[in-house]
């Protein structure tokens, strides 16, 4: 057991949810101090309630548990952000600021922030490289490239460990979707495996990066256990898991359940998913630290399928 505390921001969403058992699997129960502005139904292991917007009742927190690393995942997401977008604006930026201003004052080790593909716009062809040019059509993309480069400065001015990944689009089953643009990745199945037809708000051949939960929470823990000197990018890592369209997705769902059904009725959604790069090349995180993704399309869906019918009980 290592001798951390951690504090994970955002505890209850898609990502956070997963990541807090992830964590506790790894340093221990006691560990992990769980933080979102509602409590969750049945909170386990160690919950705080926390605004991210107030930086006093944060610190209060941070120094009540010797907390030694941040993991910060509390934002409004690309398709929801869209509906207000100074509010949206105003929430990731203000909750980043206080994880910064907070760890530096309270000395601690390292800070996690999520970035994502929706940093890169229209002037990205079809492959992001990790230095492309960095040109986000959403309010979301804006606030995590101005973070992404304020964890860069942190780093420089103040020496604080701010690692990050620009994560794609996340799939996993132990939650519902959250509002960003590549959740209908998420969707999909649950609606595929409840005998629902599903109504795409995409076109049938939008192609965008993303990857399965279990892989992404290997990546970002794999990234924050690196040793420090093997960490040369400090505004955000590219990550990649796969590619597809939802026809794709569809395909390979039909290879399990041959009568799912799919619609096409694309929206606002499209334009943002439009402006996003169809695959990421994540070869500097393969360089520095050892990247690798254990799931394909094929294999994700196999899974989600078996989990999602043992959550639904529709196990035979």
């Amino acid at each position: 057991m290592k001798a951390e505390c951690i504090l994970v921001i955002g505890a209850n969403g898609q990502i956070g949810s997963v990541l807090v058992e992830y964590l506790r699997e790894i340093y221990g129960l006691g560990k992990v101090v769980a933080t979102d502005i509602r409590m969750p139904d049945y909170p386990s292991g160690i919950f705080e309630q926390l605004d991210a917007t107030d930086a006093r009742a944060m610190a209060d927190i941070v120094r009540k548990y010797s907390v030694t690393q941040i993991y910060h995942l509390a934002a409004i997401l690309s398709a929801k952000g869209e509906q207000d977008p100074l509010r949206t604006w105003h929430i990731n930026m203000q909750t980043y600021f206080n994880v910064l201003e907070v760890a530096r004052e309270n000395g601690v080790g390292k800070v996690f922030y999520p970035s994502s593909i929706a940093v890169f716009g229209d002037h990205v062809d079809d492959i992001a490289e990790q230095w492309s040019y960095l040109d986000p059509a959403t309010v979301y993309g804006i606030s995590k490239t101005a973070g992404e480069n304020w964890s860069n400065y942190y780093f420089k001015r103040y020496g604080l460990d701010i690692r990050s990944l620009r994560y794609p689009g996340i799939i996993g089953y132990q939650s519902m979707p959250g509002g960003g643009t590549t959740d209908y990745a998420v969707d999909i199945y649950h609606k595929a495996v409840n005998n629902e037809v599903f109504e795409c708000f995409l076109k049938p051949d939008t192609t965008l990066p993303m990857i399965y939960i279990s892989d992404a929470m290997d990546a970002t823990v794999r990234l924050m256990e690196a040793p420090a000197e093997k960490i040369r990018v400090r505004t955000s890592y590219n990550l990649a898991g796969m590619s597809f369209s939802p026809e794709e997705i569809a395909a390979s769902i039909r290879k399990h359940l041959p009568d799912f059904s799919i619609q096409y009725k694309p929206d606002f959604r499209q334009a943002i998913a439009d402006s996003w790069p169809k695959e990421i090349d994540d070869s500097q995180a393969r360089k520095d630290w050892g990247w690798r993704p254990a799931y394909s399309l094929d294999k994700m869906t196999e899974e989600m399928i078996a989990e999602l019918r043992k959550k639904y009980d529709l196990v035979n």
